[in-house]
């Protein structure tokens, strides 16, 4: 869900690798080699997920990776706090009304859906609980290319 493609094309000029990514057009980062850029691309992602949550837009499934992509994930936390945002957006549920049924100030919400900010995991999935959401984590054995 949370996993996105990314393509990576090589400067000439500088010899950086720029890397973007289709499903979330506001991300981009610069590396000096492929795992730098690569690994730079996980904060990008965190600040365009935070740009998007600040615009209440939804944030995108990932899509399936072409030929020639990397995929990167989210961090855990990041992932389930854009799906709690999402799920937000999908219900109709506002600040106030998380807050009230999770026992919370509306301060604590904005903290919870605040993709820069070390959050309780239990906590955010509580909140996706209210919302009817279930957390199903994989772990996987990651291919390097």
């Amino acid at each position: 869900m949370f996993n996105y493609p990314v393509s990576v094309e090589q400067d000439d000029v500088t010899g950086q690798f720029v890397v973007s990514c289709r499903d979330l057009p506001l991300m981009n980062s610069v590396g000096d080699t492929l795992d730098d850029a690569l690994l730079q691309s996980v904060d990008a992602m965190v600040v365009a997920i935070a740009i998007e949550v600040d615009e209440r837009r939804p944030i995108p499934q990932a899509s399936a990776a072409l030929p020639g992509e990397y995929v990167v994930s989210l961090p855990v936390l990041v992932a389930m706090k854009a799906a709690l945002h999402n799920a937000m957006i999908e219900t109709g549920t506002r600040k106030a009304e998380l807050a009230r049924k999770l026992g919370q100030k509306g301060p604590q919400i904005d903290r919870l859906l605040d993709v820069e900010h070390s959050s309780k995991v239990e906590t955010v999935e509580l909140a996706l609980h209210q919302l009817n959401r279930q957390i199903d984590l994989t772990i996987t054995q990651q291919h390097r290319t």
